[in-house]
């Protein structure tokens, strides 16, 4: 029985790591490092109860965990990055500039806004939730859930504004 649970939730993981992980890197503003971890140590809480979601809904469940814990690391000022004497080497795959500098440009706009909005514009429109599950993943009532994405959504149109147009 618990074996065939470990398998369930081995399934589960190996479905939903790459969406996931998207979201996560949304959530902390585009570090892929901090995403990770972000991910992971939420995984390891959603295997604690793993018995009691997943017959439910463990992908809410580990949102959840997820959204608040980003909440929560964003308050912290060291995250302990050490220099390194030499950067490693990247491969490359071709001319792709322009998604990246749009992707870069956008994840740079989602840091700005706070916590909240940014989890709540990243789950109800990259995610597509309704309201209703953005609101449970915040801890929120619906409203709350509704004005934290309008807000975050009218600041992300106004910082994405900003750098479309020349400063004169």
């Amino acid at each position: 029985m618990a074996q065939a649970r470990a398998s369930e939730f081995d399934e589960f993981v190996a479905s939903r790591w790459s969406a996931l992980m998207h979201l996560a890197r949304l959530l902390v503003g585009g570090d892929r490092h901090r995403a990770e971890d972000l991910l992971q140590e939420s995984l390891v809480k959603l295997w604690f109860v793993w018995p009691r979601v997943a017959d439910d809904a463990p992908e809410p469940y580990v949102r959840k965990v997820m959204v608040r814990a980003a909440a929560r690391s964003s308050r912290r000022r060291w995250w302990g990055e050490r220099p390194v004497e030499r950067m490693p080497e990247v491969a490359s795959a071709g001319d792709v500039s322009a998604d990246v500098a749009e992707r870069s440009r956008l994840e740079a706009a989602l840091v700005q806004l706070s916590p909240k909005q940014r989890a709540a514009v990243v789950l109800r429109y990259y995610q597509d939730l309704p309201e209703g599950q953005v609101a449970e993943a915040l801890g929120c009532p619906v409203g709350t859930a509704r004005s934290h994405a309008a807000r975050g959504v009218a600041r992300l149109r106004q910082l994405l504004a900003d750098v479309i147009e020349p400063v004169q």
